[in-house]
């Protein structure tokens, strides 16, 4: 674990709207605003952040959306420009936590809330659509600076001054990054599938995707 008590850099919500992206209209809540006293973390979502697009956006494996301010440097020099938190549309922007040092069911107290590391983020098109790059998800993928997601345990107030503080570390230590090497460059590894597959709090839409997956590997093994 990089650091046992997390900064929050940023605290952000947001309610859909409609932007342009590609000559179509779309609605997307992925332009967030500040937070600037406590607000209410339920089993869903921040009080006042909302989904445009409820499929595959929110819910209880993800309620919150974290991003690491340690690779704001990286993006910012592939864009050619400096970015504020919340540039990637995540609710909470964290220093000193990134996808290699937090891991698949690691639970973190946060004000008066207790929450779970649940799985990697999936970089969609809306990202692109806000920081104008075709392939910053594709980018995102590959590098593995995807952020993650938080379900929650205990619902409660949380506030932009109010640090993540390591309760407990998750004995399987499957970290965000192995995930997203598993999922992205090494899809083949039923070992690291596996191992992966043991962890209980991994988020049941991944599950399937990484159950599928072993399955056929495990066909052409045959």
């Amino acid at each position: 674990m990089q650091a046992k008590t997390i900064k929050v850099v940023s605290l952000r919500t947001g309610k859909p709207r409609e932007a342009m992206y590609r000559g179509k209209e779309v609605a997307t809540a992925i332009f967030k605003e500040p937070v600037s006293g406590p607000v209410f973390l339920s089993s869903h979502n921040l009080a006042g952040d909302e989904q445009a697009d409820k499929v595959n956006h929110g819910g209880l494996d993800k309620a919150v959306c974290v991003y690491s301010l340690d690779r704001y440097p990286y993006f910012g020099k592939v864009l050619g420009r400096r970015l504020d938190g919340g540039a990637f549309g995540e609710n909470v922007t964290v220093s000193g936590l990134d996808e290699e040092g937090v891991c698949i069911g690691d639970v973190f107290q946060w004000g008066e809330a207790l929450v779970q590391v649940s799985q990697p983020r999936k970089p969609c098109f809306k990202v692109a659509l806000k920081l104008d790059l075709p392939d910053l998800p594709l980018q995102m993928e590959q590098t593995g600076y995807t952020g993650f997601y938080l379900r929650v345990l205990k619902e409660g107030w949380v506030a932009p001054d109010s640090e993540l503080k390591l309760q407990q570390r998750h004995p399987k230590a499957v970290t965000i990054a192995f995930v997203n090497h598993a999922r992205y460059h090494d899809k083949k590894n039923g070992e690291a599938i596996r191992r992966i597959l043991e962890v209980d709090e991994l988020a049941e839409s991944w599950r399937t995707v990484f159950e599928k997956r072993l399955s056929q590997w495990e066909e052409e093994e045959a």
